[in-house]
């Protein structure tokens, strides 16, 4: 529409000059014959900007009118009846005949069982779409399951208080997430009562903490998530020491150093040795290279495990994570 009425600016304009060319129009009626043009074709102008932004805001309602529409989430259990977790969480996860999909007609995972005993670490690998993050996303209750059960040292998740349940878990992904306050502040976000030292022992393990020594106030630092001054490994190590200061008994690592170079991987992967020392880890990879000393590695295809066993056991098996691994190596 915009367009239009441009268009029909310049046929008009074109009109005026061979008027006046031809000498029936003065050079004041001309200017005063393109003012009116003009004046005439705003709100043309206008009107277009306007259904422009209400397509928008169609577009936006839509999505928020599909959002109030979800059925609301599984209320927890009350307080009285909820299950606790027995004393020190030792971190045994097992998944016992698991089925869920995303929508009832549509089933993703039909039968998944597995076992992660106390401080082993679990590889999860597979290709885009194939159900990894959905497995986690499982284990932290984001979604209910449709049959079987998953337990956290014998006790069925689904009969916790999801706040408890998620506190166990410490998340480094694959971005990095700072937020707008000092660097101590943020290695100190899950665990607000951390004394310096602490946050400073946690920095260090993350081996972040020369780095952090480098900025002009130190661990005094202001900083935000669009901080130019930090680099992307840079932020991962922070997350590193946020979830080490938290000290949780369970982690989930997602492909924390797929963005990042090769010197900088080393460091991460170093600070990573250090978090996963006696904890329980679940690691979603794409590198195969970063978990062939797993304990126990989950080959997923269309939300079901295909194959499991160790680096060794799977690439002798000459299936689906053989073929997966010899493409990145052959």
């Amino acid at each position: 529409m915009r367009f239009i009425g441009r268009l029909a600016q310049i046929v008009i304009a074109l009109v005026g000059c061979s008027m006046l060319v031809a000498g029936h129009m003065t050079v004041g009626v001309f200017q005063a014959f393109l003012q009116f043009i003009y004046e005439a074709s705003e709100p043309m102008t206008e009107l277009s900007f306007t259904f422009n932004s209400l397509q928008s805001a169609l577009a936006s309602a839509e999505r928020v009118f599909d959002l109030l529409d979800e059925p609301e989430m599984e209320a927890d259990p009350l307080p009285v009846a909820a299950a606790k977790l027995p004393g020190k969480v030792e971190g045994r996860i097992a998944f016992e005949h698991v089925r869920f999909g995303y929508s009832p007609d549509k089933p993703l995972m039909r039968d998944v069982s597995f076992t992660a005993e106390p401080g082993q670490k679990i590889a999860v690998v597979g290709t885009t779409g194939a159900g990894k993050t959905t497995l986690i996303n499982l284990l932290m209750r984001f979604y209910e399951i449709d049959g079987g059960r998953i337990t956290l040292d014998g006790v069925d998740t689904s009969r916790m208080n999801r706040g408890e349940l998620r506190q166990q878990f410490g998340m480094v992904l694959q971005d990095a997430w700072l937020f707008d306050g000092t660097i101590a502040e943020n290695i100190a976000y899950g665990c607000p009562e951390a004394t310096r030292e602490e946050i400073v022992a946690a920095a260090r393990a993350a081996r972040v903490d020369f780095f952090v020594r480098t900025m002009p106030q130190g661990y005094d630092t202001r900083v935000a998530n669009d901080a130019e001054s930090i680099s992307q490994g840079q932020r991962q190590l922070l997350t590193i020491a946020r979830v080490l200061l938290n000290n949780p008994a369970i982690l989930i690592l997602d492909e924390a150093t797929s963005s990042v170079d090769t010197r900088t991987e080393l460091a991460i992967g170093r600070a990573m040795d250090a978090l996963m020392r006696g904890r329980t880890s679940f690691v979603i990879a794409h590198r195969l290279s970063t978990i062939v000393d797993a304990d126990l590695i989950l080959v997923m295809d269309h939300g079901n495990i295909i194959e499991q066993g160790t680096h060794k056991e799977l690439l002798a098996a000459e299936g689906a994570y053989a073929d997966l691994y010899l493409s990145q190596f052959a």
